[in-house]
């Protein structure tokens, strides 16, 4: 079982991009995190992160077509605008996890909505790097239980 983490826009500058919002660590230290949890659950993780919203589009295209068991997302600021992002997730059959390392609803209003709620499982905000983990392991569960 495969499971696609989606990282957008501006998270390739995790661990230098306001600490204090963010914390201090690196968006390869998250991957490896997310890697070692899909060993631990027996899942194979891929992790995937793109400033071009084009390119982004494309993988979830390419997700569809490999037949990928769940999607963990945190698409950064095309959250809250990119309905091409949203529309390609919108083809899957999979589940999809939306994460966020910060409380995006307690930080400014534009970052308060998410044309990505409506098709998700679920959103997971405001834990820093446990958001993804946690969203990994919503992702887990919610794949096996389709899958029967």
């Amino acid at each position: 079982m495969k499971i696609l983490t989606l990282h957008g826009i501006n998270l390739n500058m995790f661990g230098k991009r306001d600490p204090k919002t963010y914390g201090t660590a690196t968006l390869a230290d998250i991957d490896a995190q997310l890697v070692a949890l899909g060993q631990e659950l027996g899942v194979e993780v891929e992790c995937f992160q793109s400033n071009f919203e084009g390119a982004m589009v494309e993988r979830i295209h390419a997700a569809h077509t490999e037949g990928v068991a769940a999607i963990v997302i945190n698409a950064g600021a095309w959250t809250h605008y990119s309905y091409g992002i949203r529309d390609a997730l919108a083809i899957l059959k999979c589940p999809i996890v939306e994460v966020h390392m910060s409380n995006v609803h307690a930080r400014e209003a534009f970052r308060h909505h998410s044309v990505l709620a409506e098709i998700a499982q679920g959103q997971i905000a405001g834990f820093g790097v446990d958001s993804y983990l946690l969203g990994l392991r919503t992702a887990v569960t919610h794949a096996r239980a389709r899958a029967g």
